[in-house]
């Protein structure tokens, strides 16, 4: 007679894995956005995107030629749906980072999970556990901390809040994005899924390169080199996540990201950190050790 099987632990290797690429990907992702505020605004932002599809594009043909994967997929029509979702995503966030001090715009960027949390229980049928939605309300608050409280006061001016509603944007964008990825990690190859971005990104972004395009000069190369790659890492680590985590654990862990932004606007960028920030990247760090003690 078979023994019955006892429940695995949070510590279970899945929960483990999942959680360590979910944090890496969470430093991937800020390195990333200080490549892009380096570039100090010169290059127009498609120019940036279209530059990190080109690498991703390379990158994963590679890795799908080593792995002997066919590079189309099977839900193709989804794949094509996050492909664009993650596209105008990345536009309206590098739009945001371009625009506002790093920390605030990864702050709106990063309000995403309290999107993923609903559209995965609207889209998903997965159940909201009391803890995740806990972990959700307290980064929710810790963001709104960081992301400067006069912008709630009323005391913004309006070239600010512009680039906010664009990065709210880009966070419901992001939200949708994930949860396809979600659903689409059941059946298809990480690289696959990642491979539909770049693609889309491409012809999405090209008319307006030829356009307003600027030859990149010096280190520039470096930084955009810094995009693709850094973005690529990101890609990986984060639909490695989403493959053992639930959406709304797996991108409310994600907002540790906040607390590395704050951390590199102030070493690279000389951007004041406040009390209320403080205040706000505690609150962060605690939802997401929430969120990694949530048993599965």
């Amino acid at each position: 007679m078979a023994e019955p099987q006892t429940p695995q632990p949070w510590w279970n290797r899945d929960s483990v894995q999942g959680s360590r690429a979910l944090i890496l990907s969470s430093l991937a992702f800020s390195l990333m956005t200080v490549c892009v505020k380096q570039l100090n605004s010169r290059l127009p932002v498609a120019e940036i995107v279209l530059c990190r599809a080109l690498i991703s594009i390379v990158l994963t043909t590679v890795g799908l030629r080593l792995a002997g994967v066919s590079p189309w997929g099977q839900r193709r029509g989804l794949l094509v749906a996050r492909g664009v979702l993650g596209s105008l995503a990345l536009l309206c966030f590098f739009e945001a980072i371009d625009q506002l001090p790093l920390a605030s715009a990864t702050v709106l960027q990063y309000t995403y999970p309290t999107f993923t949390a609903v559209a995965a229980l609207l889209l998903l049928g997965e159940p909201l556990r009391r803890r995740i939605s806990a972990a959700v309300l307290l980064g929710w608050i810790g963001v709104t901390l960081v992301v400067q409280p006069q912008w709630l006061t009323g005391t913004a001016q309006p070239a600010q809040l512009i680039p906010a509603l664009i990065g709210i944007g880009g966070a419901l964008m992001t939200a949708l994005a994930y949860v396809s990825v979600r659903r689409l990690s059941q059946t298809e190859h990480p690289l696959v899924i990642i491979l539909y971005f770049p693609m889309i990104s491409v012809p999405l972004t090209l008319p307006w390169v030829l356009q307003q395009g600027v030859w990149p000069q010096g280190i520039e190369w470096f930084w955009l080199l810094g995009v693709g790659v850094m973005t690529q890492l990101g890609q990986i680590w984060v639909t490695e996540g989403l493959r053992c985590l639930p959406a709304a654990r797996a991108t409310s862990i994600n907002y540790v990201q906040v607390v590395f932004a704050a951390g590199w606007g102030w070493l690279w960028f000389a951007e004041s950190i406040n009390a209320w920030q403080v205040g706000g990247g505690m609150l962060v760090l605690a939802a997401t050790l929430i969120s990694l003690s949530a048993r599965r």
